[in-house]
């Protein structure tokens, strides 16, 4: 059984332009405290056709975790354009959220991204190289995609294969409490139940 269940992850700020950065909210719950940190990533599937275009927009280190629902404002920065092919830059991709414990993924969240253009002259003739200043980026926050895997919490020697794929609960409630984060700059923000900013 999972010591960590998400909860919920919210899209904050969407639609926006691809250039801003991108904003979730994380609710998940601890049965029992964690000794050792939860990291989490947000990465941008540049193609479809090869991993070597995904992007890690950033990562964090959350921990250690106390048991208990907790809540915390994921930030990271726009991809970068010059990584993602031109073929791939308008239309349909993926953004993940996935986390992992002692070196070992058990939740991955998977939204679809229509990135185009909200001028219709350049819908309807697109430029020859894509032009990301004109991008509007679209994240289909009412479909996720979860995937579950099984992993040993006492550390990584028995991974097993992941076992389903459900969405989130839509609305939980979370109890007011806070955990410590460590990571660069201030990608992350942790916040009590009743916060509205993120300083």
């Amino acid at each position: 059984m999972s010591r960590v269940s998400v909860l919920g992850v919210s899209v904050l700020e969407n639609p926006s332009p691809f250039g801003r950065p991108l904003r979730f909210q994380v609710q998940f719950e601890c049965g029992e405290a964690l000794p050792h940190d939860l990291e989490w990533k947000i990465i941008y599937v540049g193609s479809a056709e090869s991993e070597e275009y995904d992007q890690v927009l950033d990562s964090v280190l959350v921990g250690p975790v106390p048991a208990g629902r907790h809540m915390f404002v994921f930030e990271a920065e726009a991809p970068n354009p010059s990584l993602i092919p031109e073929s791939d830059a308008v239309g349909v991709t993926v953004v993940l959220i996935t986390c992992t414990y002692l070196g070992q993924e058990f939740i991955r969240v998977g939204y679809y991204v229509n990135n185009e253009y909200t001028d219709p002259e350049l819908r309807e003739n697109p430029p020859l190289k894509p032009d990301f200043s004109q991008l509007q980026r679209n994240i289909l926050a009412s479909n996720p995609r979860v995937t579950r895997f099984h992993i040993n919490w006492d550390g990584p020697s028995d991974q097993m294969e992941d076992i389903e794929n459900v969405d989130p609960e839509p609305e939980a409630v979370l109890s007011a409490s806070c955990t410590s984060a460590k990571g660069p700059g201030t990608a992350l923000c942790i916040l009590p139940e009743n916060s509205m900013d993120c300083m």
